[in-house]
Formats: structure tokens, C-alpha cells, sequence
């Protein structure tokens, strides 16, 4: 809803600030008094066409703001944060823009800048303006099928949940395709690479211990070099001791036989010198046997160092070739085994996924043709329902019908395929066209207003703030009561304000402004005046009598608002 709006120096407003309430207000004045002034003001604000000829003259710029107070389920704050707008759902929206005497101009919402286009977006979001010159929303093609949707209570959420999955079963697809495209060039290289893995067949943590090995090996072979050494100094020793000891057992065995005492001093030494021989012996003996122990222990294979060397080369090269350390070559003969064998199976895979697809898109095209059928019977009880309005609105002989034609899949969405068009045939045996066809703007006006009398009452969320600017152009009388009843019923859900020289539509507004110029020559100013009841009765009586207002006037104005 529009509950304020602040002119500055626009044409001949030099300062107006405005309070705009609900239900329907009315612009009245004399022709020329500058009512269209306003909307061009209005215009401004909400990111209309401007030219420099609206600013006023000795004015460097005009400035319009509009202040708007939407419900916070308005789809206008989803499309102020789709533009990065900053906003809070719980304050009033405030759009504004400044033309300068050269042409050039600023757009604001909430004080924040942005480009002109964008300003328009958010107007047209806010409000709808059929007039004389200018026709916004109804025109465009665009807003019928939502319109249409509404009238008909049409409810498009299974065709969405269709959509949705339609959409999700396409991506899957189109995964796997890739998916399997890439495996098709991999799958040789795989194969290869795989093959030189389970040919080195690598161990977990094998480049460790061939480390080790090699460097234990090649220390052996020094060390054996070392005990060779060492057990050639044994090489007769035990013999030659072996044989000392005979030797002092002989002469041990003559002393005795020669008559000496077995306590003798030669004798004990003999003895002693065999029991120190005998020590000697045992001791070689057993130092012999250990170098050969130790010799034995360094034993190997004669070329075992050059297959550790040799393994531990395959090793590293392969693992310089895949670009891994050589710890990870098991692991990754793992992944390259399970990449293969996802190869085997993901064509089984697309084929499932390319089923569900077909089974989604099924399921969709039938929902959407449940919904182009729905369309199809709302868009003729829509027609009907306008075509009885058409004719208390001096369009009678005018046709209407609401056009839903199917299109083709690649045009598929969430609301299904239809392309819905609002369609006007303005005489008997004339082609239906566009809206666009109808010539004057007063009948596209009031076409505009048949259609929002047969809509209204159907909800679908908040009513923008509608504009009509001279409906009533060219009728009178009986059409234009009709006219301004069809408004006052408008009022009842939505804000809408009329510029009329119709008393009838007048007679019936919640507010009511007169419009009027004052001043001479350079100091002419449009000024704007909020209607009390008494005032209205002699605005309505003016427009019923002309210039001079007389009392049959007046009680035809009293009986204008009391009906």
C-alpha cells in the first residue's frame, strides 16, 4: 500500500507532501489543473520514463520519493534481496529518484543507490497503472498466467514437486554420462597402471624395510671381510696347542717314570704348565667356534643385495611415474582397482538413471497436461466472467477470450508449459490480438478495470496499488456509475486511485483531492487540496453544473454519495 508521497519541484509543483489511505481515493479538477501531474510524480518515483520537461522551471532538479508500507509476505522483499537491497520486512519501503535540468537522474530504494531499471522492477511490483497513455502490468504477457491461476484457484505445487524431481533425474543423468565419458578415456590408462601395480605387487611399508636390508647387506660384506681376518689366525692354533699339550702330558709321564716325586717341584710344574695348556686349548677351541658362528651369521645369497637394490629401484621409479611416495602405491592400486570396476558398472548405472528419467519426465507431462486443462476451463469461465462486465463498461460489442496454449518441453518449468495470453477482439468479426490492440486508452482503461471486477474477491496474496487515470474518458451517465461502482468494489481488497471528471466515480471515493491552479505567469503553481464531506458535495456539484453551481447541483451531489 502507498501512504505517502513527497514532490519537489515537478512541473508545477513546487512542494507537496501527501498522506494516501486505503480504499479508493479520486483526483478531481478542471481540465488543465495539472491532475496528470501527480502520476507523472509518482511515475518518477517508481522508476517510470522521465524527461527534463518535469522539472520545474528555475529549478536545478525534481525529486519524488514514494513511501510504500507492504505486508511482509509481499513478494517485493524477495525481489529486493535477489538485487542485493538491504530492507526489513516490518518497515516501510521508501523508492525515490531525482531528475536534474540536464536529463540525468538517481534512483534510490531505502536510501540505498541503484540503477533506474531496477527502480522500475520494484515499482512494478508495488503498483499497476491503466490509463489515458500508459498501461502497466495488464500488458504484459507475463502476468496473466498468475492471474489466470488465481481466478482459478489453481493449485501448481504437484507440477512443481514434478518438475523438481524431473530436474533432479536429468543432473543425475547428465552426471553419470560425464561420468562414464571420463571413465571410457581412463579405463585403458586404469588398466595399464593397475597392470605394473599388480605386477610390483607393493607391501605396506616395504620401501622401509628394503632400506634397511640394503643397508644391512652392504655392511656385511665388510664385516665377513673382518671375520675372514679374524678366523685366519685360528688356522693351526688348535693344532699347535693340542700338540703342546701332548708334549707336557709326555714330559710329564718320563719325569714320573724317571723317579720323581709326583710332589716334586718339577713335576708341579709340569703339571701346572699342562693344566694352563689344557685352558688355552679349550678356550681356542671355543673362540674358533664363535667366529665361525659369526661368519655364518653374515652368510647370504650372493646377489640378495642387488635384488633389494633392484626392488627398491622398481619401487620408486613406479612411484615417481604415478606421482605418489612409494608408502601410498598400495593404496592407490586399491582406488585404481575400484575405479575399474565402477567402470564396469556404470554403464548399468546410466541405464537405471536414464529410465528414471524417462519415468520423471512422464510423470511430469502428465501432471502439466492435468494443469493445461485446468487452465484451458478456468480461462473460459474467466472469459464469461468478464465478457458480463464488458458491457455496464460501453464495451459490449468488444470480445475477450484467455488463450492457453501449450508449448514445447525445452519451455518446461515449475508452473508447467503453458504460455497464457489475455486476448481482445474490439469489434464483431475482428481477429482476437493482444491486449495492445485496443486503440484508446480509455477503453483499454476500462478494460483493465472488467478484468479486476472479475478477479477481485479471489485472493492470491496482496493487491498492488492500481491507477486509473480517466477511466471514465468519453462515457457517462449509466457507464459511469457502473465504472465508479466496479472501483468502490476494487477498494474493498486493494488501494486504487482514479484521476476522473466523472462525478459518479467521485460520488463513491473513501478520499477525495481537488486539483487546481493558482497564481499568474511565472508564479502558476498546482496545488492540491484533502476533500472534507462538505467540500466534496460542492466538487461533485461543479462537475455536475459547470461553472455556475446551483442548488438542484448540490442535491444531485447529496444524492450522488448517499447512493
Amino acid at each position: 500500500m502507498l501512504i505517502g508521497l513527497w514532490i519537489r519541484d515537478v512541473v508545477l509543483i513546487e512542494a507537496l507532501d501527501l498522506s494516501i489511505g486505503p480504499g479508493l481515493t479520486v483526483l478531481t479538477g478542471e481540465t488543465g489543473a495539472g491532475k496528470s501531474i501527480i502520476l507523472d510524480a509518482l511515475g518518477l518515483a517508481v522508476g517510470a520514463r522521465a524527461e527534463a520537461g518535469l522539472v520545474r522551471r528555475g529549478a536545478a532538479q525534481a525529486a519524488a520519493s514514494a513511501v510504500f508500507a507492504p505486508a511482509p509476505t509481499h513478494p517485493v522483499w524477495d525481489l529486493l534481496e535477489e538485487k542485493g537491497l538491504s530492507y526489513a520486512r516490518d518497515e516501510d519501503l521508501v523508492l525515490r529518484r531525482t531528475l536534474s535540468a540536464d536529463g540525468r537522474s538517481r534512483a534510490f530504494v531505502n536510501d540505498q543507490a541503484t540503477g533506474v531499471g531496477v527502480l522500475k522492477e520494484v515499482g512494478e511490483a508495488l503498483l499497476e497503472v491503466h490509463g489515458q497513455h500508459e498501461t502497466v502490468g495488464l500488458l504484459d504477457a507475463r502476468t496473466h498466467r498468475p492471474l489466470l491461476d488465481v481466478f482459478g484457484g489453481i493449485d501448481t505445487r504437484p507440477v512443481a514437486e514434478c518438475w523438481k524431481a524431473w530436474r533432479v533425474a536429468r543432473e543425475a543423468v547428465e552426471a553419470l554420462r560425464a561420468q562414464v565419458a571420463r571413465t571410457d578415456a581412463e579405463t585403458e590408462e586404469l588398466t595399464l597402471r593397475l597392470a605394473e601395480l599388480d605386477r610390483l605387487d607393493p607391501r605396506d611399508g616395504e620401501e622401509t624395510e628394503l632400506a634397511e636390508e640394503r643397508a644391512i647387506l652392504g655392511a656385511s660384506e665388510k664385516a665377513l671381510a673382518d671375520i675372514a681376518a679374524a678366523a685366519d689366525v685360528f688356522e693351526g692354533l688348535t693344532a699347535r696347542v693340542a700338540g703342546a699339550a701332548r708334549a707336557l702330558s709326555r714330559a710329564h709321564e718320563r719325569a714320573l717314570l724317571a723317579g720323581a716325586a709326583e710332589t716334586g717341584a718339577a713335576v708341579k710344574r709340569l703339571t701346572e704348565a699342562s693344566a694352563a695348556i689344557e685352558r688355552v686349548l679349550i678356550e681356542t677351541t671355543e673362540a674358533e667356534a664363535t667366529v665361525d658362528a659369526a661368519a655364518r651369521a653374515f652368510d647370504f645369497e650372493p646377489d640378495r643385495l642387488e635384488k633389494a637394490e633392484e626392488r627398491l629401484f622398481d619401487l620408486r621409479g613406479l612411484a615417481r611415474k604415478l606421482h605418489v611416495p612409494v608408502e601410498e602405491l598400495p593404496t592407490l592400486r586399491a582406488r585404481f582397482a575400484e575405479r575399474l570396476r565402477a567402470a564396469e558398472t556404470s554403464e548399468d548405472a546410466l541405464k537405471a538413471a536414464e529410465a528414471a528419467l524417462a519415468a520423471a519426465r512422464e510423470a511430469y507431462l502428465a501432471q502439466a497436461g492435468k494443469l493445461t486443462a485446468a487452465r484451458t476451463a478456468a480461462g473460459q469461465r474467466l472469459a464469461t466472467a468478464v465478457m458480463a462486465e464488458l458491457g455496464p463498461l460501453k464495451l459490449d460489442k468488444a470480445r475477450f477470450q484467455v488463450a492457453v496454449a501449450a508449448q514445447a518441453e525445452d519451455k518446461a518449468g515449475p508452473t508447467g508449459l503453458d504460455r497464457v495470453t489475455f486476448e481482445i477482439a474490439t469489434n464483431p468479426g475482428a481477429p482476437f490480438g493482444d491486449l495492445g490492440a485496443i486503440a484508446s486508452g480509455g477503453e483499454l482503461a476500462r478494460f483493465a478495470l472488467a478484468l479486476k471486477a472479475a478477479l477481485a474477491g479471489r485472493g492470491g496474496g496482496p493487491q498492488p496499488l492500481m491507477i486509473f487515470d480517466e477511466v471514465d474518458q468519453g462515457v457517462g451517465g449509466a457507464v459511469a456509475d457502473a465504472v465508479g461502482l466496479r472501483l468502490k468494489r476494487l477498494a474493498r481488497d486493494a488501494q486504487v486511485l482514479v484521476v476522473t471528471h466523472s462525478p459518479q466515480v467521485a460520488a463513491r471515493s473513501d478520499a477525495h483531492w481537488r486539483i487546481a491552479k493558482a497564481g499568474e505567469g511565472d508564479r502558476l503553481r498546482t496545488t492540491l487540496e484533502n476533500l472534507s464531506a462538505p467540500d466534496r458535495e460542492e466538487e461533485i456539484a461543479r462537475m455536475l453544473a459547470g461553472a455556475e453551481i446551483t442548488d438542484a447541483a448540490r442535491a444531485a451531489a447529496r444524492a450522488l454519495m448517499e447512493a
